[in-house]
Parts: structure tokens; sequence; C-alpha cells
């Protein structure tokens, strides 16, 4: 059996099972879940000291859905690899503290023979933007079946045409992990986040500038999606590194929003 294991337990996260359900029910404490399950997230991937409370606001909103969302479609940036298009995993499952997660292979077939998507080990072997939002999906949903892509050199619409592809029903979650603005001063960094965050409750993806997210060509291809589709997106949690445990000099933005 193929497993990717964690590349960033101890690093961004606890590496002890016990201590990180901990960590996870700590960042979902006191938030509120939602009446109506989001069809989508955008969440950030930092360690948890800094934006795993935020992460939490997006993650407790799906917890009535635990036993109806059966599939999580997972898409972040690449931050260590060159390379063009979405890269799959060869591997069958992810591992993390908690657990092992199976790649939906039903769902991996459906995209195999877009130009856009390869099978490329590299992008996923070190990569964090995808690994820190696992153990949330975990406590969150319990079993789940995983379509993790990582985006290298892509459009919005090539991101598009795998999203729509794989939509499905409400057994489908997707989730887009996106940090905003990076090493500015607290202030700057406010005003910057507060218009993408804007950009993307009114799903005006052209408004999105490369500095604004690190993850943008996937929100990007997300908002697409949605308005096409006619769906709504609102900003869930909107803070920064100088809110939750560093200095304000040179901050990073992170929101949570909901598409429904």
């Amino acid at each position: 059996m193929n497993v990717r294991p964690p590349a960033v337990a101890g690093l961004f996260y606890p590496d002890d099972a016990r201590k990180l359900r901990a960590r996870v029910s700590e960042c979902l404490t006191g938030r509120t879940a939602s009446a109506v399950t989001p069809k989508a997230l955008i969440a950030p991937h930092a360690g948890y000291e800094y934006s795993g409370p935020v992460a939490g606001s997006a993650y407790a909103l799906i917890e009535p859905a635990r036993g109806a969302i059966t599939r999580v479609v997972l898409l972040g940036p690449s931050h260590r690899v060159a390379f063009a298009g979405l890269a799959l995993p060869s591997a069958s499952r992810f591992s993390t503290p908690l657990g092992d997660i199976s790649i939906d292979q039903e769902a991996v077939a459906a995209i195999r023979g877009l130009p856009q998507v390869t099978v490329f080990d590299q992008a996923h072997a070190r990569e964090h933007s995808l690994e820190v939002h696992l153990p949330f999906l975990q406590v969150v949903l319990g079993n789940f079946g995983l379509v993790p892509l990582v985006v290298g050199a892509a459009s919005p619409a090539d991101v598009g045409e795998v999203l729509e592809l794989l939509w499905g029903g409400p057994e489908t979650l997707i989730v887009v992990s996106s940090d905003l603005s990076h090493y500015h001063d607290y202030a700057t960094a406010q005003r910057m986040d507060e218009a993408t965050s804007a950009a993307i409750e009114t799903l005006h993806d052209e408004d999105i500038g490369d500095d604004d997210a690190c993850g943008r060509i996937p929100v990007c291809g997300l908002l697409r999606v949605a308005r096409r589709r006619g769906l709504h997106a609102h900003t869930v949690d909107l803070r920064n590194s100088g809110d939750t445990a560093g200095p304000r000099d040179q901050v990073v933005g992170y929101g949570a929003y909901a598409i429904n």
C-alpha cells in the first residue's frame, strides 16, 4: 500500500495524536456551525499557532455534515516544487497522526484524462498546504475519501474545469487552501486582506492579484465556478498573524470563507 506520510507533523501541528486532536478541538471550540452546509470552504494553511483558530472557524461550519460529506476535494498551492498544472499523488492513502485517509480513486479516474492533471509525487512529498487541513477534516468529518491536488503553474480555468468534473452533490466538499497577504505591516495587511475578502464575497476573481493570496489560482478557479453556478460567498473570519501569535511589523493574512 502506497502511503504519503506526514511531512510537517511536529512542525506545523502536533505529532502526537492526543495532543493534535485536542489542538484541533480547541480551534473549533466556540465556533458556530452552519444551518446550511457550505459547498466549499477557503481556509488558511499556516502553523496551527498562527492560523489554526481561523481555519477552525471554517471547519466548524461543516460539523453538522459529518456522515453526509463523504468526499473532499482539497486544492492548495505548491510552495516547494515548480511544475505545470495540477498534481495528483500516486499514493492510495495520506497519513496523519490521527490515521490514514483513503484517496478517492473513482474521483481521481474522472480527472486523470485532463491535460492539466498529472501524477507528480514530488509536488506532494513536502507540501504543507494540503496536509495541515487533514487533521481538521478527520476530526470534523470522520471517514471520507480525499482528492488531493497541488496547484502549480495553472490558470483559474484549469482549476475550474477540474472542479466542474468533481463538483458532485452534497456528498462532496471543496476546500481551497490559501493564506492572504504576506509580510506587510499590520495596517497594510488589513487593507489588502479586506479588499481580497470583498473580491471573494462578490466572486470577482479578477480583483485578486498575485500578492493578495498565495493560493490565488485555486481560489480564483473556485470563484469562477461559484459564479457560474449562482452561489454566494461570505467571510467567516479575517485575521492575521499579528492577531494570533506574532509581531505586527511583518504579518501574514488569514481568512476563512464559505461558499454555498
